[in-house]
């Protein structure tokens, strides 16, 4: 037992710093490319490992409560899945990028019709937020990505998925069952008071799988960067200023459910799984919509770390009232 303590210390560490060791991760994905094809084939299984994570961080109670009143998750898959993607594919085609830029066109249309990220309920909860509410959106918002995807792909960037709507629906069912299901066993076998003791060891394994995460998508970008640094730090302003001002919008269009409640959506408005969507595209994509993929991991994993103070003041208020 003890042995397995001083194992899982590293863990806890990493936990109790949560925002801050995601955000350091990022640097290191770009500083460590010879790691990048280790681990580039385990993304599914990253992915899969953050939404068990997820589910366990996740008091059931508390998901049952949004699905028994789903107003507010409907709302919310609606704004995220068929408003905001209808906006920005409009702003685009708008701004004339289609023509001017192809490969950024399609990125861009891919990210705004994509689901929240994986990992947006683990954000959630090492910001302190209702992880519950983001998970309960992401998984209405995944179970309406095979329809409302292709769909906003064909209309704005010329092009459907590479794979069948109903392909698509039944691995992502399954994707959902199956972490939900080892959650479920993890609970019902060891306790939901075992769970909630290693809430700090279960954060700090979704930040060591989210630093694998970015490892392998951010491969070549240090290249890049030294090769054409301005064009690279373009590139980044403009993830950041998508990302930001989804977060506003979404903010500001759910405020009257709780800022902390607001907050939390808009924090999952920003940051979309583009990964999902490219490797539904079976991977016949321009470099540029390759490079803008990684290059959007920033703001995903350097938001938490900036708001944390906004956010913790903000669950603190909820707390008060």
């Amino acid at each position: 037992m003890s042995v397995l303590s001083h194992a899982a210390a590293p863990l806890a560490w990493l936990g109790r710093h949560g925002t801050r060791a995601v955000a350091i991760s990022i640097f290191l994905g770009v500083a460590l490319p010879q790691l990048a094809a280790t681990f580039k084939p385990f993304v599914p299984e990253a992915i899969f490992a953050l939404l068990v994570l997820a589910f366990l961080r996740v008091e059931p109670r508390a998901l049952r409560a949004y699905f028994a009143r789903p107003a507010l998750i409907i709302g919310a898959t609606a704004w995220l899945m068929v408003v905001s993607p209808a906006a920005l594919g409009a702003l685009f085609l708008l701004l004339g990028l289609d023509e001017a830029s192809p490969g950024l066109h399609l990125a861009l249309v891919l990210q705004a019709s994509a689901a929240p990220i994986m990992s947006a309920p683990a954000f959630a909860a090492l910001m302190g937020l209702d992880a519950a509410l983001s998970l309960a959106t992401l998984m209405l918002c995944i179970a309406v990505t095979p329809f409302t995807a292709p769909l906003f792909a064909h209309v704005f960037a010329g092009a459907a998925l590479a794979v069948s709507p109903a392909a698509l629906g039944m691995k992502l069912f399954l994707l959902l069952g199956g972490s939900a299901l080892i959650a479920w066993a993890v609970r019902r076998i060891a306790g939901a008071a075992w769970v909630e003791r290693q809430r700090q060891r279960l954060d700090g394994l979704s930040v060591v799988t989210l630093f694998v995460f970015a490892v392998a998508v951010m491969d070549g970008v240090a290249a890049l960067a030294w090769e054409r640094p301005f064009y690279v730090l373009g590139l980044v302003a403009l993830c950041f200023a998508l990302a930001f001002g989804m977060m506003g919008a979404t903010t500001l269009a759910f405020a009257r459910a709780g800022r902390a409640r607001a907050f939390a959506l808009g924090l999952s408005a920003a940051n979309r799984n583009m990964g999902l969507m490219l490797a539904a595209m079976g991977g016949a994509l321009p470099d540029l919509t390759w490079l803008y993929m990684g290059l959007a991991q920033f703001p995903i994993y350097l938001m938490p770390q900036l708001l944390l103070p906004l956010a913790r003041r903000i669950a603190g208020a909820q707390d008060k009232e």
